[in-house]
């Protein structure tokens, strides 16, 4: 089945998974790292697979299955998740490991069914609360419904205390190291805070349920283990309490300035709005988007307080990135933001209130009306530029005083 072998993480759990070192695109997500899909193999009386891998990577999996025990000794497998990043294989593992159980959450079952065209016994739906003996331990389930699937479930093993939380926690990463202490810091804070920004921001109400149900049951937690990147285990409180600010989007003084431009003219009034912003003590980061990938604008607005968003008139319409863009960050539904809108034109001029209504559609205020300048600005454009980012700076900095 080939070199690769399983990683033990405590007493009855191995890591299983598969590292996809050369993917680049995830649902529109710019992957520079890569990822993983995690995957672990719990040994005890009932040896349990908790979750499987992207239908390429199955032999990579089984072959770390193997170096443990043969795959056809496995009684039961968790479907946390139903994605196909986590799916893609499990009716090719059911066929060669006959596992006694299938196990999914109510909706999980009703997913896989219609993925796989499973027959009505084939996977067992549990319960939120429900627990299962595998022997000496014991697996609770808890739904954790529309994080970010409504089928979301994660799963505690006692015994170990290790929670297996789905694509809760995780990020998008590469690497052979299996645990969060064996990175740098800064990559981990990085990659966490754009995989919540892209992926778990639309259910940030349902995140904060989450972490209030978690602080209730109080569990005993050694191993956070996500179905993507590093397993927590030096600094769990960290970035539970980074999931806990991110949903809540508190407002911050710090402005994100995104813009395409022609021939420069929008260009110029977005340096000139920056100055602004700045000018009252505002952090301000710069995003021509012939340069920023979506997703990294999306990262970037989860830690700004306003939005300001330039672009030229073409044809009638905004310019394609701007738009594209714009559909993108809508989708994710951003809190507690205000904004701006500003661009430049030859002769129509359409892509100011373009702008403006995507902003209004998105509940982002605007501090000032939208700045629409022909041609090529002027002094007296650019100075008018730049008192839009002192009005949105001042705004800002008494919205996050109050």
């Amino acid at each position: 089945m080939g070199s690769f072998t399983a990683e033990k993480i405590s007493e009855k759990v191995y890591w299983v998974g598969a590292i996809d070192w050369g993917v680049r695109d995830f649902h529109g997500y710019l992957t520079e790292r890569g990822t993983t899909y995690n995957a672990f193999l719990v040994i005890d009386e009932k040896v349990t697979l908790i979750d499987t891998v992207k239908s390429p990577f199955m032999n990579e999996m089984l072959a770390r299955i193997a170096s443990v025990i043969p795959p056809d000794k496995i009684d039961y497998i968790v479907s946390n998740h139903s994605e196909m990043d986590h799916t893609g294989c499990l009716p090719q593992m059911i066929a060669l490991a006959s596992p006694e159980k299938v196990f999914a959450s109510v909706m999980g079952k009703k997913a896989l069914g219609s993925h796989f065209h499973f027959g009505p016994d084939a996977v067992t739906a549990v319960k939120n609360g429900e627990s299962i003996s595998l022997g000496e331990s014991s697996l609770t389930f808890l739904e954790t419904r529309m994080l970010h699937w409504p089928d979301s479930m994660v799963s505690y093993l006692d015994t170990d205390k290790v929670l297996f939380s789905q694509d809760g926690f995780g990020m998008h990463l590469a690497s052979t190291e299996r645990f969060d202490d064996q990175l740098p810091a800064w990559i981990l804070k990085q990659e966490a805070e754009k995989y919540f920004a892209n992926i778990l921001l639309p259910f940030s109400p349902m995140v904060t349920g989450l972490m209030k149900k978690l602080e209730e049951l109080s569990l005993n937690i050694e191993l956070l283990c996500p179905d993507h990147g590093p397993v927590w285990r030096s600094d769990i409180a960290g970035i539970l309490k980074s999931w806990k600010e991110w949903a809540l989007q508190p407002c911050i003084t710090s402005a994100v300035i995104i813009y395409s431009t022609m021939w420069k003219s929008t260009g110029h009034l977005a340096a000139a709005i920056c100055d602004g912003l700045v000018s009252q003590g505002i952090s301000v980061k710069v995003m021509p988007l012939d340069s920023s990938h979506r997703s990294d604008v999306a990262t970037a607005v989860l830690d700004a307080g306003a939005l300001l968003v330039g672009s030229p008139t073409i044809n009638g319409q905004m310019f394609p990135d701007v738009a594209a863009v714009l559909t993108y960050l809508k989708g994710l539904k951003p809190k507690n933001l205000i904004g701006g809108a500003f661009g430049s034109y030859g002769w129509s001029g359409e892509a100011v209130k373009q702008v403006e209504q995507y902003l209004a559609d998105m509940s982002i205020p605007l501090v000032v009306p939208g700045l629409n300048i022909n041609y090529i600005p002027c002094d007296d454009d650019l100075v008018e530029a730049r008192e839009l980012g002192v009005k949105v700076g001042i705004e800002l900095n008494r919205r996050c005083s109050s």
